[in-house]
């Protein structure tokens, strides 16, 4: 970190509406505990150009790489990525120096009429691009009597949110934490309760990382740290790494504490048609370490193996 306090540290960001946003919100933090000005550095990623499937161009990295290609080359100082697309495995030269307080980690539904995804009819058009996503609300819909018709759509959440206002879609589902940050929450026509529907491992944190070698920047970055919300992924993305060796099936993790002390971590995997499901859960201490942290995701990522996820071989392909 150039220690000059009239230069702009450089924050590298995709061009999205949401990712400026997010970006913009940790920019604000940094400035405050630095004393530095923040520029925002906006790299095109492949993700945001490709308009193929994500899973056939190579899942969730495909945002990242190009961010992270310009921390290594100094390009920028440090950069913000939604915690959900980061691959499990962290290049030895990066670090993240900072995942600050969470945002709300459910899934929403943006319907036609205010619907709620009780109040869909039956076979109705559901938009989404994500498998975890369409494995849980097919099961969902199972348990409530009905289908639903999982639609496959990428873009923005502007294009997303069109498809229904268009009547292409009956709903599409989004990450709640992104509609809240471009200030959008109020168009979700239902929450959909984690108890139906786990997220992503991740999803609703970001993460802010930087050069492993730049000790004063991660200082500086490390004051935006929440400990609760790094102990929770930790954990949920410990258990997708340790199902991923074993199993490619859609995952889905939460870890949240209805209790001061105590930490729940829940996972699910599950065919695409919804048709079986394995979900578990597991509570304990809040970790205390991040060993500690991912030892919680590998207990329940054993557990799930043991109990049959490792069958649901195959799935991401599709």
């Amino acid at each position: 970190m150039n220690s000059r306090p009239d230069q702009p540290l450089r924050l590298g960001t995709r061009r999205s509406k949401l990712a400026m946003s997010q970006s913009g919100h940790v920019a604000e933090a940094v400035r405050a505990v630095t004393g530095r000005p923040v520029e925002l550095v906006e790299i095109t990623t492949y993700g945001d150009v490709s308009r193929e499937n994500l899973a056939q161009i190579g899942g969730t990295g495909v945002f990242v790489t190009a961010l992270r290609d310009a921390l290594v080359r100094g390009e920028v100082d440090f950069a913000v990525h939604s915690l959900k697309d980061l691959p499990t495995a962290q290049p030895d030269e990066l670090v993240i120096a900072a995942m600050p307080k969470r945002e709300d980690p459910r899934d929403a539904l943006v319907a036609r009429d205010g619907l709620t995804f009780e109040e869909l009819p039956d076979g109705a058009r559901v938009g989404t691009g994500s498998p975890r996503r369409m494995a849980q609300l097919n099961a969902y819909a199972r348990q409530l009597g009905k289908s639903v018709e999982c639609v496959a759509i990428r873009g923005n959440v502007d294009t997303r949110i069109q498809f229904v206002r268009d009547g292409e879609l009956d709903a599409v589902v989004l990450a709640a934490a992104g509609l809240n940050r471009i200030g959008r929450g109020d168009e979700a026509t239902d929450l959909l309760s984690v108890d139906n529907v786990l997220p992503a491992p991740g999803q609703g944190a970001l993460a802010v990382e930087c050069l492993a070698s730049d000790t004063e920047l991660i200082a500086a970055l490390g004051q935006l740290d929440d400990p609760y919300t790094r102990a929770a992924v930790t954990a949920e993305r410990a258990l997708l790494a340790a199902l991923e060796a074993g199993c490619s099936a859609p995952v889905g993790a939460l870890a949240d504490g209805q209790i001061v002390n105590e930490m729940r971590l829940r996972g699910v995997v599950g065919t695409l048609d919804g048709s079986t499901l394995v979900q578990l859960s597991t509570t304990g201490p809040v970790p205390q370490s991040y060993d500690e942290a991912m030892a919680l995701g590998r207990e329940l990522a054993d557990e799930m193996l043991a109990k049959g996820a490792a069958g649901l071989m195959g799935e991401r392909s599709l």
